[in-house]
């Protein structure tokens, strides 16, 4: 794609590049559908242990049985957007065959670019892979309808947004290291334990609760859920969101100038 420097081209690029974003994981809808799939059977399982869970310990978290219910399937419909595994980004493998010197010097920021792109491929999704575990939780079980759903929009956007922050970070890492599967495993660990995907955030006791739901790792699940569930204020909660993520980019923005400047590139 050919970029046209200017202030005009660079406000209509970063909406191109999401809709490219869009498109090209629409492409792979089979394998959008299989991860739905997926998602949706061990939300199911998580469904059964949490009903149990919470018969024997009603009011655990400030949930009742039927918020632990919507709570699973919401966290199973955020694994794609939020790439709750970690990846979704081709900066690694572009750092390790040297691409990326190309990315870094194009006339447009790189981070934004691949934000966009990411913010296209989240929304598909959103709707393929967010949508049957919903659906599937709200038919067998019956969910909670949303407290606030403009503002549960708003904080799963927000959660995207922290979400593809660290990723960035973490793939962007790779330009200092020789193998980046070490920093995906723990990011991996990192996000699926802190995010609330195991388990809700809100069960945790004492210092070691506090601690795991004010980590921006929190902001992908937790936050979203707890949102939509109106067991958080929702000012509250999209201020810390926002807070997260400009923390974040600001960190990632600072490693993108230092890759600039200095990079080892794999291979040459």
């Amino acid at each position: 794609m050919t970029v046209i420097p200017g202030h005009g081209a660079a406000v209509s690029l970063y909406p191109r590049l999401a809709w490219y974003g869009f498109r090209r994981h629409a492409t792979y809808w089979a394998a959008a559908l299989a991860g739905a799939f997926t998602n949706t059977v061990f939300g199911v399982l998580r469904a059964y242990v949490l009903i149990a869970l919470w018969q024997a310990r009603p009011g655990l978290g400030g949930y009742d049985a039927a918020d632990a219910v919507t709570f699973t399937f919401l966290t199973q419909a955020f694994i794609g957007p939020m790439q709750l595994f970690g990846g979704g980004l081709d900066l690694p493998e572009r750092i390790r065959t040297g691409d990326v010197a190309l990315d870094l010097v194009r006339p447009a920021s790189l981070q934004l670019w691949c934000l966009s792109e990411d913010l296209g491929r989240a929304v598909y999704l959103f709707v393929v892979r967010g949508g049957p575990p919903t659906l599937v939780g709200a038919l067998l079980f019956g969910i909670v309808a949303p407290h606030a759903p403009a503002a549960f929009f708003l904080s799963v956007a927000l959660g995207v947004v922290v979400s593809f922050a660290w990723r960035y970070i973490v793939a962007l890492a790779t330009c200092w290291v020789m193998d980046d599967r070490g920093l995906a495993v723990l990011s991996m660990v990192l996000t699926t334990f802190f995010s609330g995907l195991m388990l809700p955030l809100t069960i945790f006791p004492g210092w070691f609760g506090d601690l795991s739901r004010a980590l921006p790792w929190s902001a992908m699940a937790q936050v979203p859920a707890d949102v939509y569930l109106g067991t958080a204020d929702p000012a509250r909660a999209l201020g810390f969101q926002a807070l997260w993520a400009a923390v974040l980019l600001a960190l990632g923005a600072l490693m993108t100038g230092a890759a600039r400047r200095k990079v080892v590139i794999q291979g040459g």
